[in-house]
Protein backbone atom coordinates (compact mmCIF):
# COMPACT_ATOMS: atom_id res chain seq x y z
CA UNK A 1 0.00 0.00 0.00
CA UNK A 2 3.15 2.67 -0.69
CA UNK A 3 0.94 4.15 -3.36
CA UNK A 4 -1.72 5.08 -1.13
CA UNK A 5 0.19 5.83 2.06
CA UNK A 6 3.16 8.03 -0.50
CA UNK A 7 2.05 9.41 -3.37
CA UNK A 8 -0.97 10.95 -3.32
CA UNK A 9 0.16 12.62 0.12
CA UNK A 10 2.87 14.36 -1.62
CA UNK A 11 1.21 14.99 -4.94
CA UNK A 12 -1.49 16.60 -2.85
CA UNK A 13 1.15 18.81 -0.61
CA UNK A 14 2.83 19.88 -2.91
CA UNK A 15 0.09 21.28 -5.25
CA UNK A 16 -1.28 22.95 -2.29
CA UNK A 17 2.37 24.12 -1.15
CA UNK A 18 2.91 25.68 -4.80
CA UNK A 19 0.25 27.87 -4.19
CA UNK A 20 -2.75 26.51 -6.13
CA UNK A 21 -0.26 25.71 -9.24
CA UNK A 22 -1.42 22.53 -10.82
CA UNK A 23 1.42 19.87 -11.36
CA UNK A 24 3.04 20.37 -15.25
CA UNK A 25 1.77 18.13 -17.75
CA UNK A 26 5.14 16.21 -17.76
CA UNK A 27 4.71 15.10 -14.38
CA UNK A 28 3.39 12.03 -12.27
CA UNK A 29 0.51 13.16 -10.34
CA UNK A 30 0.25 9.68 -8.73
CA UNK A 31 0.26 6.73 -9.03
CA UNK A 32 -2.45 5.95 -6.69
CA UNK A 33 -5.34 3.96 -8.41
CA UNK A 34 -8.99 5.03 -7.67
CA UNK A 35 -12.30 2.92 -7.78
CA UNK A 36 -15.52 4.37 -7.16
CA UNK A 37 -18.13 1.70 -7.38
CA UNK A 38 -21.19 3.33 -8.45
CA UNK A 39 -21.96 6.09 -11.00
CA UNK A 40 -24.65 7.94 -9.55
CA UNK A 41 -24.42 11.48 -8.91
CA UNK A 42 -22.30 11.53 -5.67
CA UNK A 43 -19.82 8.83 -7.20
CA UNK A 44 -19.12 10.81 -10.37
CA UNK A 45 -18.73 14.61 -8.20
CA UNK A 46 -15.77 12.62 -6.34
CA UNK A 47 -14.41 11.45 -9.80
CA UNK A 48 -14.77 14.90 -11.55
CA UNK A 49 -13.17 16.82 -8.46
CA UNK A 50 -10.25 14.20 -7.77
CA UNK A 51 -9.44 14.73 -11.41
CA UNK A 52 -9.94 18.55 -11.35
CA UNK A 53 -7.79 19.09 -8.37
CA UNK A 54 -5.05 17.03 -10.50
CA UNK A 55 -4.79 14.73 -7.44
CA UNK A 56 -4.83 11.53 -10.05
CA UNK A 57 -4.87 11.11 -13.33
CA UNK A 58 -7.86 10.05 -15.60
CA UNK A 59 -5.97 7.05 -16.20
CA UNK A 60 -6.05 5.80 -12.50
CA UNK A 61 -9.30 7.20 -12.07
CA UNK A 62 -12.25 4.25 -12.28
CA UNK A 63 -15.47 3.52 -12.11
CA UNK A 64 -17.83 0.75 -11.78
CA UNK A 65 -21.27 1.13 -12.99
CA UNK A 66 -23.95 -1.11 -12.93
CA UNK A 67 -24.54 -1.67 -16.24
CA UNK A 68 -22.21 -1.83 -19.61
CA UNK A 69 -24.63 0.74 -20.96
CA UNK A 70 -24.04 2.74 -17.92
CA UNK A 71 -20.51 2.53 -18.35
CA UNK A 72 -20.12 3.34 -22.17
CA UNK A 73 -22.76 6.38 -21.78
CA UNK A 74 -20.08 7.54 -19.04
CA UNK A 75 -16.77 6.96 -21.24
CA UNK A 76 -18.56 9.08 -24.00
CA UNK A 77 -18.72 12.25 -21.53
CA UNK A 78 -16.52 11.89 -18.86
CA UNK A 79 -12.63 11.54 -17.88
CA UNK A 80 -11.19 8.54 -16.61
CA UNK A 81 -11.98 4.64 -17.09
CA UNK A 82 -15.58 3.12 -16.83
CA UNK A 83 -16.66 -0.46 -15.95
CA UNK A 84 -19.59 -2.41 -15.46
CA UNK A 85 -17.52 -5.76 -14.26
CA UNK A 86 -15.80 -5.82 -11.03
CA UNK A 87 -13.30 -8.32 -11.34
CA UNK A 88 -11.78 -5.92 -14.30
CA UNK A 89 -11.25 -3.30 -11.71
CA UNK A 90 -11.51 -4.15 -8.05
CA UNK A 91 -8.09 -6.15 -7.42
CA UNK A 92 -6.36 -3.37 -9.25
CA UNK A 93 -7.79 -0.12 -7.24
CA UNK A 94 -5.65 1.26 -3.88
CA UNK A 95 -8.37 2.91 -2.69
CA UNK A 96 -12.05 1.83 -3.36
CA UNK A 97 -14.99 4.49 -2.52
CA UNK A 98 -18.31 2.62 -2.10
CA UNK A 99 -21.02 5.15 -3.72
CA UNK A 100 -24.31 2.96 -4.18
CA UNK A 101 -27.37 3.49 -2.20
CA UNK A 102 -27.64 1.67 1.09
CA UNK A 103 -30.21 -0.80 -0.39
CA UNK A 104 -27.73 -2.00 -2.83
CA UNK A 105 -24.84 -2.71 -0.84
CA UNK A 106 -25.43 -6.13 0.20
CA UNK A 107 -25.79 -6.88 -3.94
CA UNK A 108 -22.55 -5.11 -4.39
CA UNK A 109 -20.85 -6.89 -1.51
CA UNK A 110 -21.51 -10.82 -2.59
CA UNK A 111 -20.37 -9.25 -6.20
CA UNK A 112 -16.98 -8.15 -5.35
CA UNK A 113 -16.39 -9.99 -1.52
CA UNK A 114 -13.72 -12.85 -3.40
CA UNK A 115 -12.06 -9.90 -5.44
CA UNK A 116 -10.85 -7.56 -2.41
CA UNK A 117 -7.73 -7.65 -0.69
CA UNK A 118 -7.95 -7.33 2.66
CA UNK A 119 -4.43 -4.53 2.42
CA UNK A 120 -7.03 -2.07 0.66
CA UNK A 121 -8.44 1.08 2.52
CA UNK A 122 -12.43 1.31 1.49
CA UNK A 123 -14.10 4.55 1.68
CA UNK A 124 -17.71 4.44 2.36
CA UNK A 125 -20.14 6.98 1.56
CA UNK A 126 -23.53 4.90 2.17
CA UNK A 127 -26.17 6.56 4.57
CA UNK A 128 -26.35 4.15 7.76
CA UNK A 129 -24.00 1.31 6.95
CA UNK A 130 -22.31 0.69 9.51
CA UNK A 131 -18.13 -0.25 9.50
CA UNK A 132 -18.46 -3.70 11.42
CA UNK A 133 -21.23 -4.70 8.49
CA UNK A 134 -19.04 -3.40 5.80
CA UNK A 135 -15.65 -4.92 7.08
CA UNK A 136 -17.56 -8.13 7.99
CA UNK A 137 -19.07 -8.17 4.75
CA UNK A 138 -15.96 -7.63 2.58
CA UNK A 139 -13.20 -8.77 5.04
CA UNK A 140 -11.71 -6.01 5.59
CA UNK A 141 -9.41 -3.83 8.53
CA UNK A 142 -9.37 -0.57 6.85
CA UNK A 143 -12.38 1.43 6.46
CA UNK A 144 -13.36 4.84 6.43
CA UNK A 145 -17.16 6.38 6.23
CA UNK A 146 -17.97 9.29 5.56
CA UNK A 147 -21.57 11.52 5.15
CA UNK A 148 -21.03 14.09 2.24
CA UNK A 149 -23.93 16.47 1.40
CA UNK A 150 -25.30 17.59 -2.06
CA UNK A 151 -23.63 20.88 -2.55
CA UNK A 152 -20.31 18.84 -2.82
CA UNK A 153 -20.80 18.87 -6.22
CA UNK A 154 -19.81 22.80 -6.25
CA UNK A 155 -16.99 22.04 -3.95
CA UNK A 156 -18.95 23.72 -1.36
CA UNK A 157 -19.72 20.57 0.55
CA UNK A 158 -19.20 19.36 4.19
CA UNK A 159 -18.74 16.00 5.06
CA UNK A 160 -17.91 14.35 8.35
CA UNK A 161 -16.21 11.18 8.35
CA UNK A 162 -14.81 8.68 11.18
CA UNK A 163 -12.67 5.26 10.84
CA UNK A 164 -11.69 1.90 11.82
CA UNK A 165 -8.54 1.70 14.27
CA UNK A 166 -6.54 -0.43 11.92
CA UNK A 167 -6.68 2.69 9.45
CA UNK A 168 -3.50 4.52 9.57
CA UNK A 169 -2.74 8.30 10.25
CA UNK A 170 -1.22 8.88 6.52
CA UNK A 171 -3.93 6.87 4.96
CA UNK A 172 -6.65 8.98 7.28
CA UNK A 173 -4.91 12.22 6.41
CA UNK A 174 -5.00 10.89 2.66
CA UNK A 175 -8.42 10.45 2.21
CA UNK A 176 -9.58 13.82 3.93
CA UNK A 177 -7.28 15.78 1.36
CA UNK A 178 -9.77 13.98 -1.21
CA UNK A 179 -12.65 14.59 0.54
CA UNK A 180 -11.88 18.05 0.91
CA UNK A 181 -11.56 18.68 -2.93
CA UNK A 182 -15.43 19.00 -2.23
CA UNK A 183 -15.50 21.00 0.44
CA UNK A 184 -14.90 20.94 4.60
CA UNK A 185 -14.48 18.09 6.67
CA UNK A 186 -14.99 16.79 9.92
CA UNK A 187 -13.42 14.10 11.49
CA UNK A 188 -15.56 12.22 14.58
CA UNK A 189 -14.42 9.88 17.19
CA UNK A 190 -17.80 7.79 17.00
CA UNK A 191 -19.31 6.37 14.66
CA UNK A 192 -22.67 7.48 15.77
CA UNK A 193 -22.14 10.78 14.87
CA UNK A 194 -22.10 9.92 11.60
CA UNK A 195 -25.95 9.14 11.85
CA UNK A 196 -26.17 12.75 13.05
CA UNK A 197 -24.31 14.55 9.96
CA UNK A 198 -26.55 12.27 8.17
CA UNK A 199 -29.52 14.13 9.37
CA UNK A 200 -28.06 17.56 10.00
CA UNK A 201 -25.51 18.57 6.76
CA UNK A 202 -25.92 15.12 4.79
CA UNK A 203 -30.36 15.68 4.59
CA UNK A 204 -30.18 19.02 5.67
CA UNK A 205 -29.98 20.79 1.93
CA UNK A 206 -33.52 19.58 1.26
CA UNK A 207 -35.20 21.58 4.37
CA UNK A 208 -33.08 24.37 3.33
CA UNK A 209 -35.19 24.18 -0.39
CA UNK A 210 -38.45 23.23 1.71
CA UNK A 211 -38.32 26.60 2.85
CA UNK A 212 -36.85 28.40 0.10
CA UNK A 213 -40.08 26.89 -1.74
CA UNK A 214 -42.07 28.09 0.57
CA UNK A 215 -41.27 31.33 0.27
CA UNK A 216 -40.95 31.45 -3.61
CA UNK A 217 -44.79 30.40 -3.18
CA UNK A 218 -44.96 33.10 -0.75
CA UNK A 219 -43.65 35.56 -2.87
CA UNK A 220 -45.76 34.31 -5.98
CA UNK A 221 -49.28 34.81 -4.40
CA UNK A 222 -47.78 38.51 -3.42
CA UNK A 223 -47.51 39.69 -7.35
CA UNK A 224 -44.41 38.59 -7.90
CA UNK A 225 -42.96 36.92 -11.06
CA UNK A 226 -41.39 33.16 -10.77
CA UNK A 227 -37.96 34.61 -11.73
CA UNK A 228 -38.52 37.61 -9.49
CA UNK A 229 -39.72 35.34 -6.68
CA UNK A 230 -36.28 32.90 -6.85
CA UNK A 231 -34.23 36.05 -7.09
CA UNK A 232 -35.50 37.09 -4.08
CA UNK A 233 -35.30 34.46 -2.10
CA UNK A 234 -31.90 32.84 -3.03
CA UNK A 235 -29.87 36.13 -2.79
CA UNK A 236 -31.59 36.57 0.57
CA UNK A 237 -30.74 32.83 1.69
CA UNK A 238 -27.06 33.57 -0.28
CA UNK A 239 -26.80 36.63 2.01
CA UNK A 240 -28.38 35.80 5.01
CA UNK A 241 -25.65 32.88 5.07
CA UNK A 242 -22.42 35.14 3.87
CA UNK A 243 -23.47 37.56 6.31
CA UNK A 244 -23.66 35.07 9.09
CA UNK A 245 -20.64 33.24 7.81
CA UNK A 246 -18.57 36.69 8.11
CA UNK A 247 -19.62 37.47 11.54
CA UNK A 248 -19.48 36.05 15.53
CA UNK A 249 -23.13 36.66 15.69
CA UNK A 250 -25.22 33.90 16.42
CA UNK A 251 -28.30 33.29 14.80
CA UNK A 252 -30.42 34.81 17.77
CA UNK A 253 -28.60 37.44 17.68
CA UNK A 254 -29.10 38.58 13.85
CA UNK A 255 -33.20 37.74 14.25
CA UNK A 256 -33.46 40.07 17.25
CA UNK A 257 -31.05 42.73 14.34
CA UNK A 258 -33.62 42.25 12.12
CA UNK A 259 -37.02 41.76 13.88
CA UNK A 260 -37.60 45.42 15.49
CA UNK A 261 -40.25 45.51 18.12
CA UNK A 262 -44.08 45.87 16.58
CA UNK A 263 -41.98 45.33 13.11
CA UNK A 264 -42.95 43.25 9.73
CA UNK A 265 -40.41 40.73 11.07
CA UNK A 266 -41.76 40.03 14.54
CA UNK A 267 -45.37 40.05 13.04
CA UNK A 268 -43.77 36.74 10.54
CA UNK A 269 -41.70 34.92 13.64
CA UNK A 270 -45.08 35.30 15.58
CA UNK A 271 -46.53 33.02 13.27
CA UNK A 272 -43.97 30.91 13.12
CA UNK A 273 -43.54 30.51 16.88
CA UNK A 274 -47.25 29.88 17.05
CA UNK A 275 -46.85 27.02 14.53
CA UNK A 276 -44.30 25.39 16.33
CA UNK A 277 -41.98 25.79 13.32
CA UNK A 278 -38.66 25.62 15.06
CA UNK A 279 -39.86 22.31 17.19
CA UNK A 280 -41.02 20.87 13.85
CA UNK A 281 -37.55 21.19 12.50
CA UNK A 282 -35.54 19.56 15.23
CA UNK A 283 -38.25 17.00 15.16
CA UNK A 284 -37.75 16.37 11.20
CA UNK A 285 -33.77 16.07 12.07
CA UNK A 286 -34.40 13.94 14.84
CA UNK A 287 -36.89 11.74 12.46
CA UNK A 288 -33.94 11.51 10.04
CA UNK A 289 -31.92 10.38 12.82
CA UNK A 290 -33.84 7.53 13.56
CA UNK A 291 -33.79 6.41 9.73
CA UNK A 292 -29.74 6.57 9.36
CA UNK A 293 -29.95 4.69 12.63
CA UNK A 294 -32.94 2.00 10.95
CA UNK A 295 -31.06 1.62 7.89
CA UNK A 296 -27.67 0.98 10.06
CA UNK A 297 -29.48 -2.10 11.53
CA UNK A 298 -30.97 -3.39 8.76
Amino acid sequence: MSNFCSAVYETFFSFVNGAGKPPSPGNNHTSMKILILGGGNMGLTYAQSFLRSRIVTPENMMVLCRTFEKANQLAQTHEGRFFSDPRLCVSEADLCILAVKPQDAARLFEEIRDLVDPGQVFLSIMAGVRLETISKALGLQKVIRAMPNLPAQIGAGVTAFTSTDMVTRIELVTVQNLLSTTGKTVYVEQENMIDAATAISGSGPAYVYFFMNAMIEAAKQMGFSPSEAELLVSQTFTGAVDLYNKSDLSCESWIARVASKGGTTEAALRVFRDAAVHEDIVAGANAALQRAEELGKS
